[in-house]
């Protein structure tokens, strides 16, 4: 089911829930709290709530969050850039970073660079000037964004915030310098941007809510609270060739490290108050 409009949550829910679904999926943040309310109705029910941070000591016991360490992909695509990069200027165009994913995305981004080089210059723009209901669905903003930062020398542009992001991409593709996408491998989702699309920070959606799916099925799903995905960046695809053996050593590297937990991005969890 695909909601429509926030005010549908509840109902939506219920159809899975009154049909005595085993699993039911839920996707982003904004839905973390019709799905704890759910958890609650249905306590005979799994709920896994992707992007969804359930806070501590407000747990419900059926109910886990599917989170990502979105810094870490964020590093990986910062470094990344910043091997690439040959004006030495690097940009993100982003959605609120009031929202603690797009806040990680975007600082991890920019300490991957700096880790590489010190020097690169990396400019990042939140779209903090709008209402909530529209950060993420800017497209036309997030466009002209990143075309005033190539404009400006900008060689790379990551976007990260929905239609906002897929805009700064967008506005990449048009100028013919390389983006990077989010979330999802977005050379399959944006073909207008397929031949400058780099790479993407990835979430690794799939695999994680299997392994929930499987513990739900294997009678062993966590009690409530949180489960910590993994991250990672999508294949190079048609900019596979400009990409130098060395560089994608460095990033094979900067990865193996965070999964062996002997590198840290530095990033908080979220934006300091």
């Amino acid at each position: 089911v695909e909601t429509q409009d926030s005010k549908d949550y509840e109902k939506n829910l219920a159809q899975f829930g009154d049909a005595d679904y085993d699993v039911i999926v839920t996707v982003d943040f904004a839905l973390g709290e019709a799905t704890a309310a759910a958890g609650a109705k249905y306590p005979d029910i799994k709920f896994i709530g992707i992007d969804q941070f359930q806070v501590p000591g407000a747990e419900v016991s059926n109910v886990v969050g599917l989170n990502f360490p979105e810094d870490q992909s964020g590093f990986l695509a910062g470094a990344l850039a910043a091997m690439m990069t040959e004006t030495g200027k690097i940009g993100a165009v982003l959605g609120t970073d009031a929202v603690p994913p797009v806040w990680r995305f975007g600082e991890g981004y920019r300490a991957g660079a700096e880790y590489i080089d010190p020097d690169v210059e990396v400019t990042t723009v939140y779209h903090n000037d709008v209402g909530f209901d529209k950060t993420f669905t800017d497209p036309e903003w997030g466009k002209t964004t990143a075309i005033s930062m190539i404009d400006k020398g900008v060689d790379i542009v990551f976007g990260a915030g929905g239609k906002t992001g897929n805009g700064a991409l967008q506005g990449a593709a048009e100028k013919g310098v390389l983006a990077i996408g989010v979330d999802t491998d977005q050379y399959a989702t944006l073909p207008e941007c397929q031949e400058v699309m780099l790479t993407s920070a990835m979430k690794l959606i799939t695999p994680g809510t299997f392994d929930l799916a499987k513990m739900a099925k294997e009678g062993n799903f966590p009690a409530g609270g949180n489960y910590m995905g993994l991250a990672g960046l999508a294949p190079y695809h048609d900019c596979a060739a400009i990409v130098p053996d060395e560089v994608d050593a460095k990033v094979q590297e900067l990865d193996a490290a965070f999964q062996g937990g002997t590198l840290e991005t530095g990033v908080p969890p979220a934006k300091p108050e």
